[in-house]
C-alpha cells in the first residue's frame, strides 16, 4: 500500500509541474512583445502600440549611448529610470491624441501633402518628390503609405492641440523688466588678498598637543568614508595577450582581407550635377567656361545643395564612362558634359587624391596589435559562458579562480581605490549596488573584460589612528592657523580703514573691479567674494576667507543698467522669449495631466515588462 500510495503522489507532483509550465507559457505567448498582444495599455480610446513605446525606448537608448560615449544594457537604463521616463512620455502624448480625437482635429489632404514633400528622404535625385523613394522608405522602416500619413494627421492635430493650449503665453513686461535689473546690476570693488606669504609673522612648530587638540576638534578631516569590501574574479584581454599566438600567415591575410584600406588607386574629389539633356548640360558647361556663371550657382537653380550632388572620392573605374574626363583634367575643375548612369552630367573636380601603397610591412606591427587584441577578447569572451556554469552551480568565486583563467582579488572600494579594476565603470556600477544577498554575476567590462564580484562586507566609516595621520594633521593644523593669523591682519587693516586710514596704504597692493556681475569669477579669489559685494552698501567693510587667504573687501559702488540702449532690449527679449517657452511648456504639462486624468490611463504591465525584455 505504502509503494501505491508513493507513486501516486509522484504523479500528481509531476503534472503540477506540466500545469505550471503551460500556464507560464500561455502567459509568455500573450504577453510577450511580438504576440498577440499588440499595445502597453491606452488613454481613452487611443492605444499605446508595443512598436510605439519599443521606438521611443530605442531612441532614448541610442541618446544616452551618443551622450555618454558608451553603450548602456537595459537594466542599467532602468537603474536610472529611462524606462518610466519613455512610458510617461508616450502616454503623455497618447493623451494629446486622444483629446484631439474628442475635439474633432484634424488636417486635411494638402496639409499631409505639404509635410510629405518636405521630407529630404522622399527626395530624388533632381530634388524633387520621388513615389518610388517615398515607398521605399517606408518599407525599410516598416511602415506602409497609409500608416505614414494617418500619422502625419494624427500629430499635426495634435500640434494643432498644443498651439491652441500655448496661444498668447508671454512674459510680463514687469518681470522681465526685474529680473533684467536684477541680472545686469553690477558693482564696483577694491580688496586686499592677504595670501601665505603676505603672513607677518612665521608660524611656530606645533606642538603634540596642539595636534592632538586639533585632531579631536576636527575628526571627520581624518574619518575615512564608508567602504565596501569587494572579492572579485575577473580576467582583461591584456591578461592573456601572452596566449595568443599570432603567425605571419594569419597577419598577411588580415593585410590581403582589407587590402582596399592600405592599397588604393588615383582618386578625385568629385560632385556630379546631372541635367534633363544634353544641350543642358552643354549650355551650363559654356556658361561657365565664359565666367557667365559658377558651379554652386549652377547647383542652387536646380534647388539642390552640395550634399545632394557629392559623390566622395572615386577612382577612373568607379567614375566609369566619365572616368577618362575626369582624370584628363590635372588640378581642380569642371569636366563634362559626360555621360552617366543618371544622363548628362557636369562632374566638378575639387581634390586630386595620390595613390596610396602602404606595404604589408609599414602596417605589420599595427596588424599584430590589432590581431593580438582581437584574440585576446575572443579567449576572454570563451570563459563567459563556463564561469556562468560554474555560478549556477554554486561555485565560490575562489573555485572559480582555481579553475579557470580568472584572476581573485579583493578590494576596499572607496573614491580613492586605485586597484586597475575600480578604473571601469562597469565594476563600480556593479559594486556600489550590490547587497549581501545578491549571488554574483558574470559582467562585461567596455575592454572586453569580463567580472564577477561578491560583497564581503560594508565597513562603516572610521576614524584614523592619530599616528597613522600625524603628517595630515600637522599640514591641516598649518593651515588653519595661516588662516587665522592672515584674518587677524585683514581685521587689523579693516580697523585703519574705518579709522581714517587709506586702502593702498599697507604693505599689500590693493586690487580694483569695476562693473562685476552677479554670475563674475575673479580668478584665485574666493567664490564668496563677488557674492559678498553683491551683499553690501556702497563704503561698507567685510572679510571674506578661504584655505588661500584672507581678503578684505570694500564695495565701492552699485552701477544700475540701462534698460534702453540696443544691448539692453536685446537681452530683455532673449530673456522674455526664453520665459514664455517655460510658461508654455509648463501650460502644456498641466493641459496633458488634466485630459489624461479626464480620459483614464490603463497600462498592460506584463506587456511592458515583455517590450524591454527585448532590450539587451
Amino acid at each position: 500500500m505504502a509503494k501505491v500510495g508513493a507513486g501516486k503522489s509522484s504523479n500528481i507532483f509531476v503534472w503540477i509541474i506540466v500545469l505550471l509550465l503551460i500556464v507560464g507559457l500561455a502567459g509568455f505567448s500573450t504577453g510577450g512583445f511580438g504576440g498577440t498582444v499588440r499595445t502597453i495599455g491606452s488613454v481613452g480610446k487611443t492605444e499605446i502600440t508595443t512598436t510605439r513605446y519599443a521606438n521611443a525606448l530605442q531612441q532614448e537608448l541610442r541618446t544616452l549611448t551618443a551622450q555618454t560615449g558608451r553603450s548602456f544594457t537595459m537594466s542599467e537604463a532602468q537603474a536610472f529610470g529611462l524606462d518610466r521616463a519613455v512610458l510617461q512620455q508616450v502616454v503623455a502624448t497618447a493623451a494629446l491624441e486622444n483629446e484631439a480625437t474628442q475635439l474633432g482635429l484634424s488636417v486635411g489632404d494638402e496639409a499631409v501633402r505639404r509635410e510629405v514633400l518636405r521630407v529630404p528622404a522622399f527626395q530624388g535625385l533632381n530634388g524633387t518628390f520621388d513615389r518610388e523613394a517615398y515607398e521605399f522608405a517606408l518599407r525599410q522602416n516598416g511602415q506602409t503609405v497609409a500608416e505614414f500619413e494617418r500619422m502625419i494627421r494624427t500629430d499635426t492635430a495634435r500640434t494643432l492641440l498644443q498651439g491652441a493650449v500655448v496661444a498668447g503665453a508671454s512674459t510680463p513686461e514687469a518681470f522681465t523688466d526685474a529680473v533684467f535689473l536684477y541680472a545686469r546690476e553690477s558693482r564696483d570693488f577694491t580688496y586686499i588678498a592677504y595670501r601665505p606669504e603676505d603672513l607677518q609673522t612665521p608660524l611656530p612648530a606645533p606642538t603634540d598637543a596642539q595636534l592632538q587638540a586639533y585632531y579631536d576638534e576636527n575628526p571627520a578631516e581624518f574619518t575615512l568614508p564608508e567602504r565596501r569590501k569587494i572579492t572579485y574574479a575577473w580576467l582583461s584581454p591584456s591578461m592573456v595577450l601572452d596566449q595568443v599566438e599570432v603567425d605571419e600567415t594569419a597577419l598577411r591575410a588580415l593585410y590581403n582581407d582589407r587590402i582596399e584600406e592600405f592599397v588604393q588607386p588615383e582618386r578625385r574629389l568629385v560632385e556630379r550635377l546631372v541635367f534633363g539633356t544634353e544641350e543642358e548640360a552643354a549650355d551650363a558647361k559654356a556658361a561657365l567656361d565664359a565666367g557667365e556663371t559658377d558651379f554652386d550657382t549652377l547647383i542652387e537653380d536646380r534647388g539642390l545643395s552640395a550634399s545632394d550632388i557629392d559623390l566622395g572620392d572615386l577612382d577612373r573605374a568607379q567614375l566609369g564612362d566619365a572616368g577618362d574626363a575626369v582624370f584628363a583634367l590635372d588640378g581642380p575643375g569642371v569636366a563634362g558634359p559626360v555621360t552617366t548612369d543618371l544622363g548628362p552630367a557636369l562632374i566638378r573636380v575639387n581634390a586630386i587624391l595620390a595613390p596610396q601603397n602602404v606595404t604589408f610591412e609599414e602596417v605589420r606591427e599595427d596588424l599584430f596589435t590589432e590581431f593580438a587584441d582581437g584574440a585576446a577578447r575572443r579567449l576572454v569572451s570563451d570563459q563567459v559562458d563556463p564561469v556562468d556554469d560554474l555560478l549556477a552551480g554554486g561555485a565560490t568565486l575562489e573555485e572559480i579562480a582555481a579553475e579557470t583563467t580568472l584572476e581573485l582579488g579583493e578590494v576596499l572600494l572607496s573614491d580613492d581605490s586605485d586597484e586597475p579594476i575600480t578604473r571601469y565603470l562597469e565594476f563600480r556600477t556593479v559594486a556600489e549596488s550590490v547587497t549581501a544577498d545578491d549571488f554574483p554575476e558574470v559582467g562585461e567590462l567596455e575592454d572586453g573584460g569580463i567580472f564577477a564580484l561578491r560583497l564581503d562586507e560594508i565597513v562603516p566609516p572610521t576614524l584614523q589612528p592619530f599616528d597613522d595621520v600625524k603628517v595630515a594633521v600637522i599640514g591641516a593644523w598649518e593651515t588653519a592657523e595661516t588662516t587665522k593669523a592672515l584674518i587677524a591682519q585683514a581685521e587689523a587693516m579693516k580697523e585703519a580703514v574705518e579709522a581714517g586710514q587709506g586702502m593702498f596704504a599697507g604693505p599689500v597692493e590693493p586690487e580694483a573691479q569695476a562693473d562685476v556681475l552677479r554670475d563674475a569669477f575673479i580668478e584665485n579669489t574666493p567664490g564668496a567674494l563677488v557674492t559678498t559685494a553683491f551683499d553690501m552698501q556702497p563704503g561698507e567693510l567685510r572679510i571674506v576667507s578661504d584655505e588661500t587667504g584672507a581678503f578684505l573687501l570694500r564695495l565701492d559702488a552699485i552701477t544700475q543698467p540701462m534698460l534702453d540702449t540696443p544691448d539692453a532690449e536685446a537681452v530683455r527679449a532673449g530673456f522674455a522669449e526664453q520665459t514664455a517657452q517655460g510658461y508654455a511648456q509648463d501650460m502644456i504639462d498641466a493641459f496633458t495631466l488634466a485630459v489624461e486624468n479626464q480620459a483614464g490611463i490603463s497600462l498592460n504591465q506584463t506587456a511592458i515588462n515583455a517590450v524591454n525584455a527585448q532590450f539587451p
